[in-house]
């Protein structure tokens, strides 16, 4: 099988894509993206087994987040960047290694690459499939899918100043945990609930920046038609890339639109002093292959 990815609702047949992604990901850069998230289950464990404090690994955080970001759904399909910022990790977690003393970590904390071609080779091995057991495998891509979402709500909230630690170190702990063979598919539905717990805990996190700077959303009509003027049509949820193109673009004559996930955007009372935030265009954010084009 070429790449296996069933990480949005709209995989072939409602299984998995095993060719190219109906997103248009192909095999390459699914696999980049596999290997990606091996890199940083294997820092975790790292910081896990060596009992590190996450309050004294600074950028590592933040990188661990990136790169959590980075592979989800559609959200960026640049092998170049990604092949970067495996690299990145791997310094990261090599550098962390010399700092403590432990035995008999995984594969993901130890494994070396030296080019694109070997990257390609590793992750041939070590994608979703590798796990056998397929309740433990279920248990354990539901586990990661939930710490990407914690990772792009943390992401988001740390753009606007507010952070949670506690919520990068349970990252690292669950992470960590989809190493483990010895764990039960009823150890894995623990941890499923808990990585519920604290998906709420960043929502919570991202919902305080959010309103702390643009104020309570509140009941709004948003227009669904489109003016005359030049206009740029922006996606996503990062309200802060919001405020900055409706700051470059007021008093230029050029309007901004929203696309299907930033629509809420409407709702914050501070984005509505801008008269050139026109309204959303378009629909569901898969549309967006077809919508972007027909927005000109």
């Amino acid at each position: 099988m070429s790449m296996f990815c069933y990480q949005c609702q709209e995989t072939t047949g409602g299984k998995g894509c095993m060719v190219r992604g109906v997103c248009g990901k192909t095999e390459g850069t699914a696999k980049l993206q596999d290997l990606l998230i091996y890199t940083v289950k294997g820092i975790s464990e790292i910081i896990v087994k060596g009992k590190l404090d996450v309050n004294e690994l600074g950028g590592i955080n933040d990188e661990v987040i990136n790169s959590l970001f980075i592979t989800i759904t559609n959200a960026n399909f640049d092998d170049a960047a990604i092949i970067a910022q495996i690299q990145k990790v791997l310094g990261m977690r090599d550098a962390l290694k010399e700092k403590v003393s432990i035995g008999g970590l995984h594969d993901a904390a130890t494994f070396t690459v030296d080019s694109t071609e070997s990257m390609l080779t590793k992750a041939s091995g070590i994608g979703v499939l590798a796990t056998e057991n397929e309740d433990v495998r279920s248990l354990r891509e539901m586990i990661i899918y939930g710490v990407k979402g914690m990772a792009a709500y943390t992401e988001h909230a740390r753009n606007l100043g507010k952070v949670n630690l506690d919520i990068n170190a349970f990252i690292y702990e669950a992470l960590a945990a989809t190493l483990d063979d010895t764990l039960t598919a009823n150890d894995l539905v623990a941890l499923t609930l808990k990585t519920g717990e604290y998906g709420v805990k960043a929502m919570a996190l991202l919902d305080e920046a959010n309103t702390s700077k643009y104020g309570n959303p509140e009941i709004t009509e948003v227009n669904i038609g489109v003016r005359k003027n030049p206009a740029i049509l922006i996606s996503g949820h990062d309200l802060t890339d919001l405020e900055q193109l409706l700051e470059q673009t007021k008093d230029t004559g050029v309007d901004v639109y929203t696309h299907s996930e930033m629509l809420p955007a409407h709702y914050y009372p501070a984005f509505k002093k801008y008269s050139n935030f026109a309204g959303n265009y378009g629909n569901a954010w898969w549309k967006q292959i077809d919508e972007f084009v027909s927005f000109h």
